[in-house]
This record gives structure tokens, C-alpha cells and sequence, in this order.
């Protein structure tokens, strides 16, 4: 009999995880909008409605998945993550007449955002959090509440703390058709990148070796900045190289969500994935997973 598994989150991710999971789980997938639908049959998951902003919608998960996994991101204001308390308050709901019945495990996908700026330092998974922005500490509440749920509940939690991610349909295409400026060498910072079908890979291995309570960086091997990653797309996609200005010129002329990345850099050390995990990436380098971009643009 196979095991059940719900997928909280109706985007790209959740659409390139449902297949890897199908062989041996029954898959539901939670939307709020009925658009998605179709895509979730398609991939292999029934639909089951749920608004994680409307927690009186969320009665029918109680009890119905032995997994979790949490890909939905955190409202768009504040300081805590009301999605995730919400989502855990449900899952952890006695149903009429019978037990509570809790996940054995839920995956997170979480952001690297929640270390700020490292200045260019090479950081592993115990480095300390340092939000800077509320987008990030949303994050580190919903990493907490996520925590302490599973010590509570016993159960087995892992949370994967994820970068830039991207695929031949997650490029910034219109950042260089724009011509839109990138941080000159000197002041620009580190970047890192996981292609999304090694993101969905690196989600089923943590379903199968994570341990429990464990943080593992959900990155590739590359080290880039962010100018150099723009001039690498911009090459293999046929446009001009991004113009390089200081930060300073840079404020005035950079949306303040692109320039909140910008003033933050890092280099992930991943070691654990692949020890922990058994990871061997598809794309271990953002080179190698732009060029199977484009050829994939190309078919």
C-alpha cells in the first residue's frame, strides 16, 4: 500500500517533485486557485483546496499525508509566518471522533536569505541566522515554528535552506532585454544558484536519508557573482552584457527588491548535501544548467 504524501505549494517546484514521489506515494496537492488544477492531475497529484491565508479552509488536511512538504512562502507583510502556523495548526487538528494522526515527516523549503549579508564569506549550515529584511525574517519564524512543532510532535523535520534557483524558464531573460545595469566586479557580490529539477532531486533525497531536525544548503558547486551570472546568460542567450555601475548609481537606478539581493553576499558551502544525501547534481555548475537552457529554449 503506498504511502501518503501532500505537497503544500502548486507552483514550478511542487510540478517538477510530484513525479519523482509517485512510484511509492498516493500525492496531494494543495492549491487555493482553481487555475492549477489541471497542472496538479497532470503531474500526477489530486487536487485538494486549501487557502493557507483562511485557516477555517484547511480542515481536510488533518491526518491525510505521512509526508509533507512545505513550499509555500510566507504572506507578503510582517514579521511571523501566519501561513506556516496556520499550516501546522492544521496538520496537528484532532479530527471528530478520532486521533490526531501527524506527519512521520515535513520538508521545508526555506531560503539562504536568513543569513543577511556574509560579506563574500564561505558559510556552512551552522553559521548563525542574520535577517535583514522582513521578507527573510518571516523565514527564520517559520524555520522556528516549523522546529520547535516537530520536537513537539515528534516528528521528523528537515528544512532546506535554498538560493537562487532557475531553468530555462527561470532566467532573467527581461533583466538584459531591458539592459538593466549589474553592480561593477569590485562592489558586486556572491550569488548562489540551484537549478530547479536538482532542487526537486535534492527534496525526494531529503525525504529519503535527511535526518532529523537537520539544515542542509540546497546548492550547486558554482561560485559566482550575480554580474558574472548575468553576463553568462547574456552570452549564451545572444544579448549584451549587463552595464556595471557602483552602488551608488546603483540605488537610484535598481528596483529596491532587486537591489535588497545585491546588497547581500555569501558562498554556501554544501558538504552535507552530498554526504548526507547521496546528492550527485545534474547541473553541479550554473554553466552546465544554462546551456542545457538554451538547448532546451532551442528544441
Amino acid at each position: 500500500m503506498k504511502k501518503t504524501l501532500l505537497i503544500v505549494g502548486s507552483g514550478d517546484i511542487a510540478l517538477r517533485t510530484a513525479p519523482l514521489f509517485k512510484n511509492h506515494y498516493r500525492i496531494f496537492g494543495l492549491y487555493r486557485n482553481s487555475n492549477n488544477i489541471s497542472s496538479l492531475r497532470s503531474h500526477g497529484m489530486t487536487p485538494i483546496y486549501g487557502d493557507l491565508d483562511l485557516p477555517q479552509t484547511l480542515e481536510r488536511i488533518s491526518g491525510i499525508a505521512q509526508l509533507v512538504i512545505h513550499l509555500a512562502p510566507p504572506q507578503s507583510e510582517g514579521l511571523r509566518d501566519n501561513r506556516t502556523n496556520h499550516l501546522l495548526s492544521a496538520l496537528s487538528r484532532q479530527p471528530r471522533n478520532t486521533a490526531t494522526i501527524l506527519p512521520q515527516r515535513l520538508i521545508y523549503i526555506s531560503t539562504s536569505g536568513v543569513y543577511g549579508d556574509c560579506q563574500g564569506a564561505m558559510i556552512d549550515e551552522t553559521h548563525s541566522v542574520n535577517p535583514t529584511n522582513e521578507r527573510a525574517i518571516r523565514r527564520v519564524d517559520a524555520e522556528k515554528q516549523i522546529r520547535a512543532w516537530g520536537t513537539r510532535n515528534h516528528v521528523a523535520v528537515s528544512i532546506l535552506r535554498v538560493p537562487g534557483i532557475y531553468a530555462a524558464d527561470r532566467l532573467p531573460l527581461l533583466h538584459l532585454q531591458q539592459n538593466l545595469p549589474a553592480l561593477s566586479e569590485n562592489e558586486d557580490s556572491y550569488t548562489n544558484h540551484i537549478h530547479a529539477d536538482d532542487l526537486a532531486r535534492i527534496i525526494y533525497a531529503t525525504a529519503r536519508y535527511g535526518k532529523p531536525g537537520r539544515l542542509y544548503h540546497a546548492c550547486d558547486d558554482s561560485q559566482l557573482k550575480m554580474g558574472a551570472y548575468f553576463d553568462l546568460v547574456a552570452d549564451y542567450f545572444g544579448y549584451p552584457r549587463p552595464p556595471r555601475i557602483n552602488r551608488e548609481e546603483a540605488e537610484k537606478r535598481i528596483s529596491p527588491g532587486m537591489m535588497s539581493f545585491m546588497r547581500e553576499s555569501r558562498r554556501l558551502v554544501h558538504a552535507r548535501l552530498k554526504k548526507e544525501l547521496y546528492i550527485k547534481l545534474l547541473y553541479p555548475t550554473v554553466v552546465s544548467g544554462i546551456q542545457a537552457a538554451r538547448n532546451e529554449r532551442q528544441e
